[in-house]
């Protein structure tokens, strides 16, 4: 036998070797159905790279570091929920409305739901990004951020100047990003400005080839949340970036957000979320990084809503997002509406909607004509046509990348937060949905969807089904694709 014939054998016997054992692997995990089959198609239909990609991105591996310091701080999470004082808590009998969300959002991260919140829908980014810089300047102890994205340019250096300034008179400031959503932001001389001034900035979940062998490269930092004092605080969908000056060649407009100003006992449960990430991330103890935060809990306000908050992510009890939108969806008796820039719908969520629409809620889709990636826009489109022939309305917003991600349900409860519809957010990202308990605020977030509604056009059941061959094609690879998304 010659010496190529000796390498051809080992070549073939390696390959086996490589594909058995990623299959094996593959299926060892508990990953959906589609997802298992999507692995082991591309394992063993493309060898060495399927092998390769499974390595990098097939497991949600946090890595043994981030998982010693979960760990540690469990323990200190369960304490907290336990100390918070009873007049700032929801006691509703098993009778109420919701009573099964509310369990099933507690049970999912252990945060109770909070009463006497006062909340402000905010829809105008500039105004936003020029509020925050405002409540900044107002700071007296502590400011507490974490983002996705930092885009430095226009408005959001304005921010930036402002934690600064919060800095330079004494206030504690810690700012948490995403490695890769701010990647620009770190490639600048912000980093360096900001901890000059005085403010602690940190990269999260750093990416690298070496990182990536030992922890999954695409696991994100997707919240947005700003804390200050104690006493205010902000979360939704806008990121720290200045609509201007982001993403201007991307072909798809400006991004369209929305934000909640926060006032309340449930601020303490954002600043619990950001204290928590903090610490997985830094390592630092829970007691170095929470001294500085208002000196008492904040006082519910009369009349306010009632609200819980739900964080989300790999480490946390299942995939709770996705658990929590599907309980929802099938407790509705009457209407159902979401806005999300990504809609890549797996079959829960599919099933969800189709079953709503057949039962006769009204159910309404609101997403953006264009989007910033071709294969989540094509994955998207795979599943317009049989919810449209299920009652589903579907409507392409046309001015701008709507970002806004909403569910309300019934007019009566609305989940508003960072969570996209689409597997990557119920599975890989950490996200933060508010769960509101609230007819009034719930009617601000239904008037800003009815507003997105004016300026989407609907989509037609019998011209759609009419779209060409090769859109059906485009559509059907991106969904064969859309478990790994």
């Amino acid at each position: 036998m010659s010496l190529s014939d000796h390498l051809g054998t080992l070549a073939a016997a390696t390959h086996i070797v490589i594909t058995a054992a990623f299959a094996t692997r593959a299926l060892m995990q508990r990953h959906p159905p589609s997802t298992t089959l999507a692995w082991l198609l591309l394992i063993v239909g493309v060898p060495y790279f399927g092998a390769v990609l499974y390595l990098f991105i097939g497991e949600r591996q946090l890595g043994r570091r981030r998982g010693r310091h979960a760990s540690r701080l469990l323990p200190l999470l369960v304490d907290w929920v336990r100390s918070l004082p009873a007049e700032i808590l929801s006691t509703p009998n098993s009778e109420a409305r919701w009573f099964t969300i509310r369990r099933t959002a507690q049970g999912a991260a252990g945060l109770p739901s909070t009463i006497g919140n006062h909340l402000s829908l905010r829809s105008d980014s500039g105004r936003i990004l020029a509020d925050i810089a405002a409540d900044i300047d107002a700071a007296r102890h502590t400011i507490l951020i974490e983002f996705y994205i930092w885009h430095p340019g226009g408005q959001a250096d304005d921010v930036a100047a402002a934690l600064i300034r919060a800095a330079q008179r004494g206030v504690v400031c810690r700012v948490l990003l995403d490695a890769a959503g701010s990647r620009d932001f770190f490639r600048s001389d912000w980093p360096a400005r900001l901890r000059e001034g005085g403010v602690s900035v940190v990269e999260a979940l750093p990416v690298g080839l070496l990182r990536a062998a030992f922890v999954r490269f695409d696991l994100r930092l997707h919240r947005k949340i700003i804390v200050v004092d104690g006493l205010v605080a902000w979360t939704g969908s806008l990121n720290l970036v200045d609509p201007l000056h982001f993403k201007q060649d991307a072909g798809v407009g400006e991004w369209v957000d929305a934000m909640a100003r926060i006032e309340g006992p449930v601020v303490e449960m954002l600043a619990g979320v950001v204290l928590w990430d903090w610490c997985i991330e830094t390592g630092e103890a829970l007691g170095q990084v929470a001294p500085g935060l208002a000196d008492a809990l904040a006082a519910p306000v009369a009349g306010g809503a009632e609200v819980q908050v739900l964080p989300s992510g790999p480490g946390f009890e299942g995939e709770s997002a996705h658990r929590l939108l599907l309980a929802t969806l099938y407790a509705a008796r009457a209407e159902i509406v979401l806005t999300t820039p990504y809609f890549v719908p797996d079959e829960p969520l599919f099933l969800a909607l189709e079953a709503a629409a057949l039962r006769g809620v009204s159910v309404t889709v609101i997403v953006p004509a264009r989007v910033d990636s071709i294969l989540v826009r094509h994955a998207s489109r795979w599943s317009f046509e049989p919810l449209l022939e299920a009652g589903v309305r579907i409507l392409q917003f046309n001015d701008g990348l709507l970002h806004t991600k909403s569910v309300t349900v019934d007019r009566s409860l609305a989940l508003f937060g960072t969570t996209n519809l689409d597997i990557r957010s119920f599975r890989l990202n950490f996200e933060v949905t508010l769960v509101i308990y609230d007819q009034a605020f719930t009617a601000e977030i239904r008037a800003l969807q009815d507003r997105y509604a004016q300026t989407a056009i609907p989509l037609d059941a019998a011209a759609w089904a009419r779209r060409s061959t090769g859109a059906r094609l485009a559509e059907s690879g991106a969904h064969l694709v859309s478990p790994l998304l």
